[in-house]
């Protein structure tokens, strides 16, 4: 499991109508210039992460720290990998995962001698974790051969830290501990301390 928190701090939220009306402005912003809207989240939350970035470059009041995000295209990243929270794992939410593997993978993979191909995409995919575990789903259905032949899997994230460690496709045994212990064996080399997805 990945999470990226932002750290613990006492931030008092401005509550007053103008540091608000900023703020406003500065989500308007990233939704309109980078197509992310935050309207769903909690807003106190939200604030908090982003005062926590802000505290972090040194700079007061949303207003300046909207200009700041206009001319330096890098703190973008920085600023969502603060407020995203990564959280992934193999296999996570059990029951789901039984679901698809007894409902939604079947269906998908078709009848005996099928050749449709089959494309699945992981968005917020994180470390990769999930994107991997319906991998293993599918390559149990199918087979090795017509795995490799009919699935492509696309995993995509905001966060490219993230991504880099899901292209690593390396985990520690903490991490592989909801692996069945089948699978673990079939789909990862043991490499030290750590397990390597097979190519």
């Amino acid at each position: 499991m990945t999470t990226n928190r932002p750290p613990a701090g006492d931030l008092t939220l401005p509550a007053d109508p103008a540091s608000v009306a900023e703020f406003e402005a500065l989500l308007l912003y990233l939704k309109q210039s980078r197509g992310f809207d935050f309207t769903s989240y909690k807003r106190s939350s939200l604030m908090r992460r982003v005062l926590v970035r802000m505290q972090t470059m040194g700079v007061k009041g949303f207003a300046t720290y909207l200009d700041f995000l206009q001319v330096d295209p890098d703190e973008f990243t920085r600023l969502f990998n603060t407020i995203l929270i990564n959280v992934t794992s193999f296999f996570r939410d059990t029951t789901n995962w039984e679901y698809v593997r007894d409902r939604v993978v079947p269906p998908l993979v078709g009848a005996s001698g099928s050749r449709h191909p089959i494309r699945v995409w992981s968005a917020g995919c994180a470390s990769g974790e999930e994107a991997y575990s319906i991998a293993m789903l599918l390559a149990e259905a199918l087979g090795p051969d017509a795995y490799k032949e009919r699935v492509k899997i696309y995993a995509t994230d905001v966060d490219e830290e993230a991504l880099n460690q899901a292209r690593q496709a390396t985990y520690g045994m903490r991490a592989t501990e909801e692996v069945p212990s089948p699978m673990l064996e079939k789909y990862f080399d043991r490499v030290e301390d750590r397990y390597v997805f097979s190519k």
